[in-house]
């Protein structure tokens, strides 16, 4: 069944997974105003999950609404510390501000997918990982996000796994898929199921 696929994110590293994965596809980020959704969410007391969930939801329905007969992946991505939800950093300065309250802790990522069709959601899958951060130093964190800024400006919490910030760990519980922020195992197996991808 040839059906296309789009990816409703402008994320770089969820399409370097799909390209890898040998998926053929087309990126069209959602215009959402993503804001204005978590806050109303966090203003119900949602919970990361449901937050999760209903982001990648809405994007993916924003571009089905364009695309309809294209197969749509919405994704996103919340991180809670302690009931506290951080989002990517504005500056270096908040950058340096996550990274403090972090280290030497744990904190939970919750990365949800959602794939649309005709304007209808169709498939949907939430995951959780539990991550524990090293106890660095006010040097390192410094050093770190001099060196890394361009590229963790676009990560919630101020770091990638897949880059440097793996040796900001010193333990993972979960799916390492879940944390770059797209559940790949599952939505490979959706595809499958639906016959978009041969097996």
């Amino acid at each position: 069944m040839v059906v296309p696929l789009i990816l409703a994110s402008g994320s770089s590293i969820r399409a370097a997974l799909l390209r890898q994965a040998g998926l053929v596809f087309t990126v069209v980020p959602a215009e959402l105003d993503e804001a204005r959704i978590k806050r109303g969410l966090v203003g119900q007391d949602a919970a990361p999950a449901r937050i999760a969930a209903t982001l990648a939801t809405e994007k993916a329905l924003a571009v089905s609404r364009q695309h309809p007969d294209a197969l749509v992946i919405g994704c996103d991505q919340v991180l809670d510390h302690g009931g506290r939800l951080l989002s990517k950093p504005a500056d270096p300065r908040e950058a340096r501000e996550q990274l403090t309250t972090l280290r030497g802790t744990q904190h939970r990522l919750t990365t949800a997918a959602a794939v649309a069709c005709g304007q209808k959601v169709i498939w949907t899958q939430i995951g959780e990982v539990g991550l524990h951060m090293r106890l660095l130093s006010d040097n390192y964190l410094d050093d770190y996000i001099a060196r890394n800024w361009h590229s963790i400006r676009e990560a919630v919490g101020a770091y990638k796994l897949e880059e440097e910030g793996v040796r900001l760990f010193t333990a993972i519980r979960g799916d390492y898929f879940h944390i770059l922020g797209l559940p790949m195992l599952e939505l490979v197996g959706f595809l499958v199921d639906e016959g978009v991808i041969e097996q």
